[in-house]
């Protein structure tokens, strides 16, 4: 069953927006079993919409719109549609006594174009909409489905998942569901992860690998179609296990989690503590880890020391370290471990992570743009110092840096 997401809003075109409802869609549809072969994203103009439509019509079974069902003018989606297919607009009389009741709940006269959040196409089902007020509706017109979906995604993602599987269900070919599982990695980039992986990428057939790439981190998709999922589960483990002979020691994840999540899970699990010491990255790793709810626990706190006076006054770094002739300083081997070593000491934790370099986008000290230095300071162990090479712009080469000081503080809490 192949289908087409037609996402409807100028505000999507001008990138105000960016399209999430695009990927729950398609990743919901793919565990039904249904392929997600085009999406279209389309403007606030009828003309445009009618003829995304008649395209998407004419090579898909099931077009899904997002979008274009509010109370304004430029909410075209319900109207383009119907006069597309020759169907008249019906008024659900449920939502629009939900409408009325609202405004008279508050109070306020009810403007005559909020009516259209109730419009219905004819020979439509109404899909209930629990979180906002416009009704999404769903039809099979000459062997095509359609599928209205209103465009924020709090209303979205309930109606599909509720009533809208709910309404597919016994239309479509769901016999074959879709099974996947994620591989995260770290350590490792995109083409070297795929040159070590050539021989099983061009070789698949099912299941299927495909890589998705993010700043700092790889990731890869398993996917098969199976009758049940044992029998899913049994091809994709034998891919892993393929995987994993070549690449497994950058496998942080078999989930879709972040590395910095990864890193506190084992923290959480091994009772340890980490702080951190920041120079480039300007809190950025602090930022990533807080991020994650309950890492209070496991991370005791950041210091941000931009400038060589704060290495010096809130760690103690000598100034003959960071300053004057002959001077290693700030962006050294040797800084890195005293800040990383600093820091451990004065949280009194387990790790001590510091970060200092060049992010651009001029060089300082003499040193190139994208020269990083990483310690980790470890209780019981000698601090190691890493030297990274990055490329990219700033916030790049910042954020890169921070996903390689979890990527090495991962590594020593697997030992």
């Amino acid at each position: 069953m192949k289908a087409e997401i037609i996402a409807v809003g100028t505000e999507l075109l001008l990138g105000q927006i960016v399209n999430t409802n695009a990927q729950f869609l398609s990743q919901r549809l793919a565990t039904l079993g249904i392929d997600v072969y085009f999406q279209t994203v389309v403007g606030d103009n009828a003309a445009r919409l009618r003829e995304a439509i008649r395209v998407a019509s004419g090579r898909a079974d099931l077009v899904l719109f997002t979008g274009g069902l509010g109370p304004t003018q430029d909410d075209l989606t319900k109207e383009t549609l119907a006069d597309l297919l020759g169907r008249k607009i019906d008024i659900h009389g449920p939502s629009m006594a939900k409408i009325e009741a609202l405004f008279a709940s508050r109070g306020m006269p009810m403007v005559e174009s909020n009516r259209k959040q109730a419009f219905m196409l004819e020979g439509s089902e109404p899909l209930p909409n629990e979180t906002g007020l416009a009704i999404g509706d769903a039809l099979t017109v000459e062997h095509t489905h359609y599928m209205l979906l209103p465009g924020p995604p709090r209303e979205m993602r309930p109606m599909f998942d509720g009533p809208g599987v709910q309404w597919l269900t016994p239309r479509l070919d769901v016999r074959r569901p879709i099974y996947s599982r994620l591989l995260r990695f770290a350590g490792i980039g995109e083409s070297n992860l795929e040159a070590a992986l050539l021989e099983l990428i061009d070789g698949q057939s099912d299941p299927t690998i495909a890589p998705y790439a993010k700043e700092g981190e790889v990731a890869l998709r398993i996917s098969t179609k199976a009758d049940d999922e044992a029998e899913a589960l049994a091809r994709i483990d034998r891919t892993v296990d393929a995987i994993k002979e070549r690449v497994g020691e950058f496998i942080y994840a078999q989930d879709d989690i972040a590395i910095e999540e990864a890193v506190v899970r084992l923290l959480r699990n091994s009772m340890r503590t980490m702080a951190a010491a920041e120079s480039l990255s300007g809190g950025l790793l602090a930022e990533l880890t807080t991020s994650i709810p309950g890492s209070s626990s496991e991370f005791l706190g950041s210091v941000v020391v931009y400038t060589n006076a704060m290495k010096h006054k809130l760690l103690g770094i000598p100034m003959a370290q960071l300053e004057g002739a002959g001077a290693p300083g700030a962006v050294s081997e040797s800084t890195a471990i005293m800040m990383a070593e600093r820091i451990r000491d004065i949280a009194g934790s387990d790790f001590g992570v510091a970060l200092t370099g060049v992010a651009g986008p001029s060089e300082s000290e003499g040193k190139p743009v994208g020269l990083v230095y990483l310690a980790i300071a470890q209780s019981g162990h000698q601090t190691e110092v890493f030297t990274l090479h990055l490329e990219g712009g700033r916030e790049s080469i910042r954020l890169r840096a921070v996903k390689a000081a979890f990527y090495r503080l991962w590594l020593a809490l697997k030992g």
